[in-house]
C-alpha cells in the first residue's frame, strides 16, 4: 500500500455524509489533546495532512481521507479537553454514536497518552470499539515523553485500565520520533488486503 497516495475525501456532520462507496475503514479516535493528527501525519509521513490545530478540539466532524484508492482513513472528533459548548461535544456524541451503529470500522485506532492511566473518555472509547465488535488496536503515543524505566508499568496500567483483551495489540508510537509507524503500518497492511 501506498501511504503517500491519499488524498482528502470529505468532512461529515451527519450520517448523510459518509461516502457511499465502501471501502475498508481505518477509523482514528483519541482524546483532543493526544496528538491524533500528529500520529495520522507521521504515518502517511506528511507534515501537515491532517490538521494539527494550537487548540485541541478542531476536529469536529467526521473527516475522510482515500488511502491509495484502497481504504479509508477515518479521523474522528477528539474528546475530553476540547473548550466548546456542552451542546456541540452532544452533537459530537450522537455523531460518533452514528458511526459506530453503521458498522462501517474495519479497524479501530484508539491513541492514548502513554505518559498517563487512561481517562473515563478513553475506556468508554475502549468499550465502544469492544462492544461493536470491530477489531481494534491502541497505540500510546508520547513515547518520546516517557523514561524508558517507567514504560513497561504504564503500558500495564493501560492494558489494565482498558480492559483490552490479551490479543488487542497496544504499540508504544512517538508521532514526534516515528517509532511504532512500522507497527502501526503493518496492522494497517493486514487488515487493508
Amino acid at each position: 500500500m501506498n501511504l503517500s497516495n491519499v488524498v482528502f475525501l470529505r468532512s461529515a456532520a451527519s450520517p448523510e455524509g459518509f461516502p457511499a462507496r465502501r471501502l475498508p475503514e481505518i477509523a482514528f479516535a483519541g482524546k483532543s489533546n493526544v496528538g491524533k493528527s500528529s500520529v495520522i501525519n507521521r504515518l502517511l509521513g506528511r507534515k501537515n495532512f491532517a490538521r494539527v490545530g494550537q487548540t485541541p478540539g478542531k476536529t469536529a466532524q467526521v473527516n475522510f481521507f482515500l488511502l491509495d484508492d484502497r481504504c479509508y482513513l477515518v479521523d474522528l472528533p477528539g474528546y475530553g479537553y476540547a473548550k466548546v459548548s456542552q451542546a456541540e461535544k452532544d452533537r459530537w456524541g450522537k455523531l460518533m454514536e452514528s458511526y459506530f451503529a453503521a458498522g462501517r470500522i474495519t479497524l479501530g485506532v484508539l491513541i492514548v497518552d502513554a505518559r498517563h492511566p487512561p481517562t473515563n473518555n478513553d475506556i468508554t472509547m475502549a468499550r465502544w470499539f469492544l462492544d461493536a465488535g470491530c477489531p481494534f488496536l491502541v497505540l500510546a503515543n508520547k513515547l518520546d515523553k516517557v523514561k524508558k524505566s517507567e514504560l513497561a508499568e504504564n503500558l500495564t496500567i493501560i492494558r489494565r485500565d482498558l480492559e483490552l483483551p490479551e490479543e488487542t495489540p497496544l504499540i508504544p508510537f512517538s508521532a514526534e520520533k516515528g517509532d511504532g509507524r512500522e507497527d502501526l503500518t503493518r496492522a494497517i497492511s493486514r487488515t487493508v488486503k
